[in-house]
């Protein structure tokens, strides 16, 4: 394991190598047969389950039900949105044939399901007393990407989608920030990623969508990932898809809808915004192993410590999920190296002295540091401890989020801090600055950050024509 450690690649040497290198050596996951497609191996598989745990306690305290729709849309169904079609086709796949035989009209593999749920919610909603629709379901999609890399963007991947019809506009607008509210307070509680909430520009806007509302967060290289978003999508689908219902005053109306939704490109964001040159460094709070034990010990001394080791198991077991390193075949120099590239937060070290003192070294992953706990102390410790790495690794990331974020007037600034970060401009609104920006500098605009309004006296950071708005502009995965 010390060789392999030594074979990351380090993130200041080329970043893009390290997260190659950190995913496949932490054992997260593994390249398919098929080209653009990774297998979610258990332990990463086991921290998306701690995100669908803590979103799905969050849906269902508001109202909302998991169900499940096909996974192949007829090829007219998904043509019935026009604008969300266009913002879709160049990564549908097709499905033409069924065994033997071509199918008279192609099914499309779901690049998202706003489609065939409207169609059934078109089934479904009569009259005002059907409203609202919270729905939710967990599924996975299919996006024929032509760069991929694992977690980030990959050709198959998993995720959440909510969708919901309401009776009226202001209604469905508070749903859709409702739920990206949900998913700020799930970011930074449970995995302690800081992010920016904000509204789309019109060119970065969910096809369909009259408003997409994205949370951004800062990766520790500098670029932006777009971690959730949340869509008011007005009565376009509603008119596509027929959705209507009855109102009490007996007129017919068409719904408003919302859609949502969060993916295991969050485990992508959780190594990039955490990790560090000796691998993962995990958040107690989706950690798969809270606190491993390493026994260090030889010859004859080895069972009356591992005896000892599992002392120290009965008395945490109940406040953390713990785990004894005990095999015999694997040096203590290499389980230490092998738990810090898996980013376990805690690590107790016993040996014959610590038995002797009934007492054991505890080690933190996040700062390295070592400390002697007493067996009497160590539930209290332990505790303490977890909440402390939780909260340390959140106020790291804040640190860097606040440190990288600047407020330019002009692209020109950009090269000063090599083109990474958060760049707060002034902005005009017209899509052919945001071209520019893209083709000058590699930028694009990622949100107008809620509340903020143009910097008195600044034009716009492209053209410098009246700013109308604040914008966030960075690189972005």
């Amino acid at each position: 394991m010390e060789k392999a450690l030594k074979e990351i690649t380090p993130k200041s040497e080329d970043f893009s190598q390290w997260y190659q290198d950190v995913v496949r050596k932490a054992d997260l996951m593994d390249y398919a047969p098929m080209k653009g497609f990774m297998v979610i191996k258990p332990y990463a598989y086991r921290i998306w389950e701690f995100i669908q745990a803590e979103l799905d306690a969050r849906f269902r305290a508001t109202g909302h039900q998991n169900a499940y729709f096909p996974l192949l849309i007829p090829q007219s169904l998904l043509q019935r949105e026009a604008e969300h079609v266009e913002g879709f086709s160049p990564e549908v796949a097709w499905v033409t044939r069924g065994g033997e035989e071509e199918l008279a009209e192609p099914l499309a593999i779901r690049p998202t399901s706003e489609t065939i749920i409207g169609a059934m919610y078109s089934r479904w909603i009569q009259s005002y007393r059907d409203l609202p629709v919270l729905i939710n379901q967990w599924a996975n999609v299919v996006r024929w990407e032509k760069a991929t890399r694992p977690f980030l963007r990959t050709t198959e991947f998993l995720w959440q989608e909510g969708h919901t019809v309401h009776r009226t506009a202001e209604e469905a607008q508070a749903e859709t920030l409702q739920q990206l509210q949900i998913y700020r307070e799930t970011l930074e509680g449970l995995l302690a990623i800081p992010v920016l909430a904000g509204v789309k520009s019109a060119g970065e806007r969910f096809a369909g969508a009259v408003e997409t509302y994205t949370l951004e967060a800062l990766m520790s290289d500098g670029r932006a990932l777009q971690a959730a978003t949340s869509h008011f999508l007005g009565q376009n689908f509603a008119r596509a898809f027929d959705i209507q219902f009855l109102d009490e005053d007996g007129t017919l109306k068409y719904g408003w809808t919302t859609s949502w939704g969060v993916s295991t490109r969050l485990i992508g964001g959780l190594i990039m915004v955490h990790g560090d040159d000796r691998g993962l460094r995990l958040p107690p709070r989706v950690a798969p192993i809270q606190v491993v034990v390493v026994p260090i010990a030889r010859g004859g001394e080895r069972e009356a410590v591992l005896a000892y080791c599992r002392q120290v198991l009965a008395r945490i077991g109940a406040i953390a999920r713990v785990h004894l390193d005990d095999r015999p075949e694997w040096t203590p120099g290499y389980k230490f190296n092998d738990w810090e590239m898996r980013g376990v937060p805690l690590r107790i070290e016993v040996g014959p002295r610590d038995l002797a003192n009934q007492s054991v070294v505890v080690a933190r992953r996040d700062l390295g540091q070592k400390t002697a706990v007493a067996l009497s102390e160590l539930p209290a410790t332990i505790e303490r401890l977890l909440a402390e790495v939780q909260a340390e690794l959140f106020r790291q990331a804040q640190t860097y989020l606040r440190d990288h974020s600047y407020a330019i007037a002009d692209l020109g600034e950009l090269e000063a801090h090599g083109y990474r970060g958060f760049f707060w401009a002034n902005w005009c609104g017209e899509e052919s600055c945001a071209d520019r920006l893209k083709e000058l500098a590699g930028l694009t605009i990622r949100c107008l950050p809620l509340g903020s309004q143009p910097e008195p006296g600044q034009g716009c950071v492209v053209c410098h024509q009246p700013g109308r708005h604040r914008a966030v502009l960075a690189r972005a995965y």
